[in-house]
């Protein structure tokens, strides 16, 4: 049995609205955000701005909202993984501990339950991260796009003739001032353009996880 199936699933960060979210951005143009042209007899046509997106949307209300309902959508589904995971670690050491106590076709039987059982952690694993990502990329397309006319506006206003994106992997700033930084502007501006609604900030708990069903014999590892 392959190892790496028994901590496939363990780690928590698949909801955090964080490191998979640039990929998923439609901001893809973020490198260059504005090229506005300054108020007539203004000086400040040469500003140079920078945000990080990745930052400004999981740091607006509505993408905190966003966070917190993922994580309950997910709980249960992340939860029966994890119990799967446990009766594949907990049959393993049985195997392990019933080294030469067990018939050989007693050992085969259990070394194939663990295969099959293995192969459906496999399975829940990768329908449960194809769900989570496009979970995520419906949340970035929607906070986004708002977010690209709220940067626009303040750019234009501002007379910033330039915006780059400094979490985004294309726009490789070596160094940048705080002073330029815009991140927190922008989310100020956006959570009073798009507010949530009351009691949208305390979602729902998640539902009580069904636990996977058990095993009549947990599997084991293949040597």
């Amino acid at each position: 049995m392959n190892s790496r199936l028994l901590t496939a699933s363990r780690s928590r960060n698949v909801l955090t609205l964080t490191a998979a979210l640039a990929a998923a951005c439609v901001l893809s143009t973020s490198a260059i955000w504005a090229q506005a042209p300054a108020a007539a007899g203004s000086s400040a046509s040469s500003k140079v701005g920078v945000i990080s997106i990745r930052q400004a949307i999981v740091t607006t209300a509505e993408g905190k909202v966003a966070s917190a309902e993922l994580q309950s959508q997910f709980a249960s589904r992340q939860n029966e993984i994890e119990n799967l995971n446990k009766q594949i670690s907990d049959l393993q050491q049985r195997l392990t501990s019933s080294t030469g106590k067990l018939s050989q076709e007693e050992e085969a039987r259990l070394r194939q339950q663990g295969q099959r059982l293995a192969q459906r952690l496999d399975r829940m694993n990768t329908e449960y991260q194809e769900d989570v990502n496009a979970a995520q990329a419906d949340v970035i397309d929607r906070i986004g796009r708002k977010m690209v006319d709220v940067l626009d506006r303040y750019a234009r206003e501002n007379g910033y003739a330039v915006v780059l994106d400094s979490s985004a992997q294309s726009t490789p700033i070596l160094y940048a001032s705080t002073q330029i930084d815009v991140t927190q502007d922008i989310v100020r501006l956006y959570d009073q353009a798009y507010p949530v609604k009351a009691g949208a900030a305390a979602p729902a708990k998640p539902a009580a996880a069904k636990p996977a069903p058990a095993a009549s014999q947990p599997p084991a590892a293949k040597p």
